[in-house]
């Protein structure tokens, strides 16, 4: 061959640009999923803590100021999952098996997950992160404290390789050490953290990245669940990030939550008619703290851990540009639950007593010598920096007022969304999450699945909102967990915290739920516990006093490991 003809080739080759786009027209589809995120905690959503990514992310895409999650880790992946209500996936509360369909504590065989039907539509389907949705083991805590090597599983039919994904890394587990994991898994194997410099939410960022790399224009589309255990306790982040954000937050709980209720109002998050919820009557004011160090380091810890989160998300963003496919990649950012005001105790069962090296953990809050941040400290910001987080809301994480089931929700469709920066009003739920992507992705929710009847899609599409449309009126949506309940309908909220009686709320007017309309609207009362009960009923759902105890869990046989 003359040098011509070489030259020829050379230029084509060069000019000629790899093929990144699949062949396939459907979006790529990435669900990002944060963990224990309150609805104020991102830039865009009024914070003062740095997330240029997310924010960007919503600059060319579309925020909800009306988005739900559940109150509760757990009962939230499995709707996320599923498109159904907790209770009926069989994850009414949390992993342990009280013996009832609605809480068995797995996904049960009447659901079938997002990753199943997209697999079977046509997608590859990866996971990283934290699954949370099967029964663990604990032999005390030798688990935990990496005293031994055996197994922490009862058995992996609800691992993410059995429930539809191709490829899985992330802890099985719902909480652990941030510099070196417990429960982490690759694909069925476990594994343990690797790389002297570890760190959980760069692994999981960096896993992704990975995946989109090796499917981006392979022919199909993919689909990747990305489930961040960031900013869930223990607050641990890397001490050079934690330096950065200590000064910010001597300023206290209250400046801070006062401004972000301000900023939230600037962006047009929230309406400037509802006023901000009172500080909680647990929390002094923070002029009266006197370990106003080890309070900011907190939240400086906690304001870190978001900074990895929102890196990892740059880098997400940043391969999809890489391969050339983000106008055509649906991607979607929200929380599980709202913010956390647990005070982590060194009782708790799935709190270590060790690290792997022998060290002992330090937990909890109230030895002001240890500082949150390393490997060896436990601790959790509690209802001082929780309340801040929720602005403007009431409650937290457990409970069905807005602070425990409001969330942040991006949407990134550049091929779709109308307006890119927009804001939108209209009401979503987690369980619309599900019919969504079904649409955006041409599959069809099967009525069976491996010989098993399916439970009916209980939400609906939020496309027709991408695309600069008013959707229906939703249809009623409801919460319960630990006895605290729910409804909504339309702007009308009737909300209990167990064991107490039902508060109404014109959400309209007051979504900080400050003024009880239930004594003077005794009939809205009766017709929205009508629904709920009903709701209930058909759902499985039971009090929380009336729940049997929960079956005790059988290890794995021993030696019973990549299977």
């Amino acid at each position: 061959m003359n040098l011509r003809w070489l030259a020829l080739i050379f230029c084509w080759a060069w000019l000629t640009p790899c093929p990144a786009a699949s062949n396939d027209p459907r979006p790529n589809i990435i669900l990002i999923l944060a963990d224990d995120l309150g609805f104020s905690d991102l830039g865009c959503y009024g914070s003062e803590i740095a997330t240029p990514n997310l924010d960007k992310l919503a600059a060319g895409g579309l925020r909800f100021t009306q988005f739900y999650n559940t109150p509760r880790c757990c009962p939230s992946r499995a709707a996320l999952l599923t498109g159904l209500y907790p209770q009926e996936a069989g994850v009414g509360d949390m992993m342990e098996d009280r013996g009832l369909p609605g809480y068995h504590g797995e996904l049960n065989s009447h659901c079938v997950t997002l990753a199943e039907v997209l697999r079977s539509a046509g997608y590859h389907t990866m996971m990283v992160g934290k699954w949370h949705l099967c029964h663990i083991f604990f032999d005390g805590k030798k688990q935990l404290n990496f005293q031994t090597n055996e197994p922490y599983w009862e058995n992996k039919s609800d691992w993410p390789l059995q429930r539809g994904f191709d490829e899985y890394y992330g802890t099985i587990h719902g909480v652990s050490s941030y510099f070196d994991p417990f429960s982490l898994v690759r694909n069925n194997t476990p594994i343990n953290a690797e790389g002297t410099n570890f760190y959980y939410t760069d692994s999981i960022s960096s896993h992704a990245v990975a995946n989109i790399d090796k499917y981006a224009g392979g022919g199909q589309p993919f689909f990747m669940y990305v489930g961040f255990t960031a900013p869930h306790w223990p607050l641990q982040a890397p001490e050079p990030d934690i330096a950065r954000n200590r000064e910010t937050y001597l300023a206290g709980w209250d400046s801070i939550r006062a401004a972000r209720y301000q900023r939230e109002i600037a962006l047009g998050i929230i309406n400037p008619d509802w006023g901000l919820s009172p500080r909680d009557s647990r929390v002094i004011p923070w002029t009266n703290v006197v370990n106003k160090q080890w309070q900011a380091n907190k939240m400086a810890t906690y304001a870190a851990m978001i900074g990895h989160l929102d890196a990892g998300v740059g880098k997400i963003m940043s391969e999809l540009r890489a391969k050339n496919i983000e106008q055509n990649t649906l991607v979607l950012f929200l929380s599980d639950n709202g913010a956390c005001d647990e005070l982590v105790q060194p009782g708790w069962y799935d709190v270590p007593s060790q690290t792997r090296d022998g060290r002992p953990v330090r937990v909890g809050n109230k030895n002001l010598t240890d500082m949150a941040g390393p490997v060896d400290v436990w601790q959790s910001y509690g209802p001082p920096w929780a309340n801040v987080s929720d602005t403007p809301f009431r409650l937290y994480k457990h409970f069905t007022h807005e602070g425990g089931i409001s969330s942040p929700f991006i949407v990134h469709w550049p091929s779709a969304i109308q307006e890119a920066g927009g804001i939108t009003r209209q009401v979503g739920h987690i369980t619309d999450i599900m019919p969504t992507l079904l649409e955006a992705a041409k599959a069809v929710y099967p009525k069976e699945f491996k010989l098993q009847p399916i439970l009916p899609l209980e939400g609906t599409s939020l496309q027709p909102v991408f695309e600069g449309k008013d959707r229906p009126e939703p249809k009623p949506i409801f919460w319960e967990h630990e006895g605290n309940r729910a409804v909504r309908s339309g702007a009308w909220k009737l909300v209990s915290r167990y064991p107490g009686a039902w508060e109404l709320y014109d959400l309209n007017a007051d979504r900080t739920e400050l003024h009880d309309l239930a004594g003077t609207h005794p009939e809205k009362v009766r017709e929205l516990s009508d629904l709920y009960q009903r709701w209930a009923q058909r759902c499985g759902v039971m009090p929380p006093d009336q729940l049997p105890a929960p079956r005790k869990i059988q290890p794995a046989p021993l030696g019973e490991g990549a299977n």
